[in-house]
């Protein structure tokens, strides 16, 4: 092999080594992990029996690193629940799934982005520090009644 070529293909693959290291130092420096497998799915077709989505809404929790629960199950060009309520500068964990079809779950103005997939429980936690209301889209075609699906949170101050 000539020198050159040897010069050539060390820098290259040096490149490639220190690129792919960033990369990984970067992002597990950042939080990014891969998610937990086995736990995150349930059966679609039972999802009305299996708690925590039997009972869609906010559920105050304690002992947690945040205050609030909002579970939501997307269904059917619709959302449930329709509208909540949540209590200014509550960190909340939203916990959602989906019954049918693949769904999407987004807060614009925000970097809530969630696919909503059968089965699969897709979790993001959020504080909400400022009082204003939050339109809650499908982002995901998801049939005829797409353009109608969506749901409203609505931060309001403590009572």
């Amino acid at each position: 092999m000539h020198k050159y070529e040897k010069i050539w293909l060390t820098t290259g693959i040096s490149s490639l080594v220190l690129f792919l290291a960033i990369l990984i130092i970067t992002a597990l420096h950042n939080g990014h992990t891969p998610a937990a497998s086995g736990r995150e799915y349930i059966n679609p077709d039972r999802v009305d029996e299996i708690e925590p989505f039997n009972k869609p809404g906010l559920h105050k929790v304690s002992g947690k690193d945040y205050d609030y629960e909002l579970v939501f199950v997307a269904s059917a060009f619709s959302y449930q629940p329709a509208k909540v309520e949540i209590p200014k500068g509550s960190k909340v964990k939203i916990i959602a799934t989906s019954k049918d079809t693949l769904h999407g779950f987004s807060l614009p103005g925000t970097n809530v982005n969630m696919m909503l997939e059968p089965g699969h429980i897709s979790q993001y936690e959020k504080k909400f520090d400022e009082k204003r209301e939050y339109l809650i889209l499908c982002n995901e075609y998801c049939g005829i009644g797409h353009a109608d699906m969506k749901s409203m949170i609505k931060v309001v101050d403590k009572k």
